[in-house]
């Protein structure tokens, strides 16, 4: 049976009530059939199906990577998409899956981070949660952090507090000193106090004081 009925744009439905429903069935009857048809339907030409299926795609992932880690060629496929809501969506399933088979996205490392200097904030967002994912493994560390260092040196600064802190669990001392460099050079173009003294105190939680 078909479980593109359930979806919340067939049920008329405007929350995300039914995708996430949807979303813990296939998980916990560990669907691979429901699966592939959420990735077939991400080319339908009914916009809030593409929609549905890839919200419920990364709510899946989001429990049980393994799951939709199969498809990463389809979401690396997506991020250049014209469809931005499929473009963010394919890079949040691209994260989940980066915990895994980091291999497998490292490998299109650069591609995602092409997707990410062009796309949204929200896939700019999802693209520093998978630099983070990779650098917490020792085969990735130095590339990743590289390519961390730039998204937190270049990224707008309503956006830097946010990245430090998800950040802050996988700098180690061979990038700490990189780390409080970039920040620090950084404050005094944080315009909100709140964002300056959230990056202040990531700073000093890194250099242990």
């Amino acid at each position: 049976m078909s479980i593109i009925p359930k979806l919340a744009t067939s049920l008329n439905r405007r929350d995300e009530v039914p995708n996430q429903e949807l979303a813990a069935e296939i998980v916990a009857s560990n669907d691979d059939g429901a699966v592939k048809e959420l990735v077939e339907n991400l080319s339908s030409k009914h916009k809030g199906i593409r929609s549905d299926c890839i919200k419920v795609l990364y709510e899946i992932g989001n429990v049980e990577p393994k799951l939709i880690a199969d498809h990463a060629a389809v979401f690396l496929t997506l991020l250049s998409s014209k469809d931005n809501r499929l473009q963010w969506g394919a890079m949040t399933a691209l994260g989940c899956i980066a915990k895994v088979k980091p291999y497998e996205i490292f490998a299109d490392l650069p591609r995602i981070i092409d997707a990410s200097d062009k796309g949204s904030v929200i896939t700019r967002d999802h693209c520093v949660n998978i630099l983070i994912s990779l650098a917490s493994d020792h085969r990735y560390v130095d590339d990743a952090f590289a390519q961390l260092a730039k998204q937190l040196s270049t990224c707008p600064t309503n956006q830097l507090a946010m990245y430090a802190e998800r950040a802050m669990p996988i700098v180690q001392a061979a990038n700490r000193d990189i780390f409080v460099q970039i920040l620090s050079s950084r404050l005094d173009e944080i315009e909100k106090e709140t964002g300056r003294k959230r990056v202040e105190k990531v700073i000093k939680k890194v250099v242990g004081f």
